[in-house]
């Protein structure tokens, strides 16, 4: 960057940083009309960003199960991030063949590999159906029936709407903690496969070190793609499946991005907790503290067990890099808690609260106590919760043995198969039969049967020590010293026949009496912690509802005292943000520029992953062969860059646009500074980092040769 353009940006950020910070919210898309797009910036026309027809961009934006991804072709190409197909790598790698280390190119459609477990979520319309819900509930139910009874219209009202196609999956989804409810109709598409993936040295340059740090230089792309029944029926992997012909596409801009620039991102963003109250927010650090030790002991644990070999490290990648990225995540979080005081601002906004219905007899009449309420609520949820965390962490995918794991899943579906479709939960539903079929048939791509045991003894040994050994495992360890551990282990592990994916799909048609009669160990206790947290749920149902409507009355007043204005935490449904390209100052006499380029990849280089640049990539560098996706005609490669607008975990992969509408970007990652933003956004740190959509393509046609790619997007 030149000095005239380091001058322009340090201007920029003095006499535009005080208007231009972030905006707090995610939106949803029909609450767009009211953010006066046009004064931020916005040059297209906002009606061209949600169409109910399913001709608006955000049609072009998809759910990818944990992840965002977007259309780019007609043909159902959809670009998202490398670490959104990682796992799809993972699975499909071998010692022999590892795709994640030398990437993958299908150079045609009959070389594309099976994304397995992998789905497409097309949103087609949504609807507010809160009146429906509202009218069919029966106000003098006691809180536990009322729970039950607000699933129960929950799931009819999506069945429903799953009639009117074979491949529709609908929800209803609560906002402001059932102020409103939504009803969300999506295509579902569940033939997703790998076209291309860049190296890791490319695509996951920087690796934990870099992760959620800027300056950033990961190119952080893949592209997967979409097919249907010939009849566009969106349907399991078929060789004679065809390409999905998407109705809405985003169009590619070579133009890129100077400071002050307008920018938006739509994606499916997770879980945010910016509405919650000072008493949550505790409770919440509380737990984090406690799974960040968790998460360093298993990631020690793993570490030493992926050196072994080529194989075991593969079959780990993907849960180690989700540990990690967890654990970066929480320190940042604490760190940034502590050092911005966010307690203090959170009790100084409930401060503003209370004043403000104080002002009003009949707003005192209303909500007087209800922080006091939620702060005795979560009190009491404290130690129940905890109790249930242990048992959940015992069968889940990053923190227990897979073996158990796999138990646990088979005897929950055998527990919720008991109960009408509409009453169970929403992963055991039928809806969701492919996805845990999945998940259960191609486990082995993700473990190994040797570390697995040698896992279950580790977490065994960690929970006696920590004297939180839950009572269901009690029967198997009666001798809790090492060696008596050890045995124990052996001895289920001798017995079980989990390690066989055709005996684990046949347990799927089984009820919970015929898993107990197969007398296999490791399925036992898989039943008896499935039928602990099944009996959990009930128990807790009527303390958690009453949560759910403190919680209720609280987000009405922070509704009414904003005049309406207020964002809706996110949930996995689509949301919209927006704000403009800028850099920050972290720290005192520390100012970060918003973009980054080629060279400092290659002044990055080590030689040694994860900052290994591959020989061609300097090569290019060095001849400057950037074809069309220079900068400007300066002769530069753009990497990554800043803006101010505010994304967390699920937005991963979520396309940034310019002001007409146009793909500048793909999202990747926060700031260190900016993850607080899940509970609480801090205008002047919130930053979001994409991958400049030229250093995409140039990755794509330039260093991979993959000009069908280009091709097909349009160039």
């Amino acid at each position: 960057m030149s000095i005239s353009r380091n001058v322009l940006f340090i201007l920029l950020f003095i006499v535009l940083g005080s208007r231009l910070y972030a905006d707090e919210g995610m939106w949803l898309p029909h609450q767009m009309p009211e953010l006066n797009l046009k004064q931020q910036g916005l040059l297209m026309d906002p009606g061209r960003l949600y169409s109910e027809d399913g001709t608006g961009i955000m049609s072009a934006i998809v759910y990818l199960g944990g992840g965002t991804g977007e259309f780019v072709s007609p043909n159902g190409l959809i670009l998202t991030n490398h670490h959104v197909a990682y796992r799809a790598l993972q699975t499909a790698s071998s010692a022999q063949t590892d795709y994640l280390e030398k990437g993958f190119v299908a150079w045609n459609r009959s070389e594309e590999i099976r994304a397995t477990g992998y789905y497409a979520d097309v949103l087609l319309s949504y609807e507010d159906v809160t009146d429906e819900v509202m009218n069919s509930l029966d106000p003098a139910l006691e809180p536990a029936e009322k729970h039950r009874a607000l699933h129960r219209i929950m799931s009819d009202i999506a069945s429903e709407a799953e009639n009117a196609g074979p491949d529709l999956v609908c929800k209803v989804v609560p906002m402001y903690s059932g102020n409103l409810y939504y009803l969300f109709r999506y295509k579902r598409l569940k033939d997703i496969r790998l076209v291309y993936a860049p190296p890791l040295a490319i695509g996951n340059f920087g690796g934990e070190i870099d992760n959620w740090m800027w300056p950033r230089h990961t190119c952080d792309f893949s592209f997967l793609r979409a097919y249907v029944s010939p009849d566009n029926i969106g349907s399991e992997y078929d060789p004679e499946n065809v390409p999905y012909k998407p109705t809405s596409i985003l169009y590619i801009s070579l133009d890129g991005l100077k400071e002050g620039d307008f920018t938006f991102v739509m994606g499916y963003p997770a879980r945010t907790f910016r509405n919650y109250t000072t008493s949550e927010f505790e409770a919440d650090i509380t737990q984090m503290k406690k799974n960040l030790e968790l998460r360093k002991q298993t990631i020690g644990f793993l570490e030493q067990e992926r050196k072994k070999s080529k194989d075991i490290e593969l079959k780990y990648a993907s849960k180690l890099r989700g540990l990690y990225n967890g654990l970066k995540n929480y320190e940042a979080k604490l760190e940034g808690f502590k050092k911005n005081h966010i307690i203090e601002k959170k009790l100084a906004k409930e401060t503003d609260l209370k004043n403000w219905i104080a002002a009003d007899s009949k707003r005192s009449e209303k909500y007087q106590n209800v922080l006091h309420d939620i702060a005795e609520i979560t009190d009491r949820l404290a130690g129940f919760e905890q109790e249930k965390e242990i048992l959940e962490q015992s069968v889940h995918r990053y923190f227990g043995p897979m073996l158990l794991y796999q138990a646990y899943l088979l005897a929950k579906n055998a527990v919720e198969k008991e109960k009408p479709d509409t009453e169970r939960e929403a992963n055991f539903q039928t809806r969701n039969e492919s996805v845990l079929r999945s998940r259960i048939e191609f486990a082995e791509r993700s473990y190994d049967p040797g570390v697995d045991r040698k896992y279950f003894k580790f977490m065994i040994d960690r929970l006696i020590r920590e004297n939180e050994l839950p009572s269901e495992f009690r029967p198997f360890f009666n001798d809790t010293t090492q060696a008596g551990i050890s045995a124990a282990v052996d001895a289920m592990y001798g017995k079980t026949h989990l390690t066989d994916p055709g005996y684990r799909l046949g347990i799927l048609e089984m009820k919970p009496e015929d898993i107990r009669k197969t007398g296999d160990p490791v399925l036992q206790l898989g039943l008896d912690i499935a039928l602990t947290l099944d009996k959990m749920a009930g128990e807790s149902i009527a303390l958690e509802q009453e949560r759910d409507d403190a919680r209720a009355l609280y987000k009405s007043a922070l509704m009414k005292m904003n005049d309406g204005r207020l964002a809706p935490d996110a949930n996995g449904t689509l949301r919209f943000t927006y704000g403009p390209v800028m850099g920050y100052s972290p720290r005192d006499a520390v100012l970060y520029l918003p973009f980054t380029t080629l060279k400092g990849v290659i002044e990055k280089d080590t030689g040694v992953f994860p900052f290994n640049v591959p020989d061609k990539l300097k090569q290019l560098y060095d001849d400057k062969d950037y074809g069309k996706y220079a900068d400007h005609g300066m002769n530069r490669m753009d990497a990554c860059f800043l803006n101010t607008t505010n994304v967390t975990g699920g937005n991963s992969g979520s396309p940034t646009l310019n002001a007409n509408g146009e793909q500048v970007g793909i999202i990747f990652d926060m700031t260190y500074e900016s993850v607080t933003g899940d509970y609480f956004v801090i205008p002047e740190l919130q930053r979001t980092i994409s991958v400049d959509i030229r250093y995409v393509l140039f990755i794509t046609e330039k260093f991979s040769g993959a000009t069908h790619i280009i091709h097909e997007i349009g160039f």
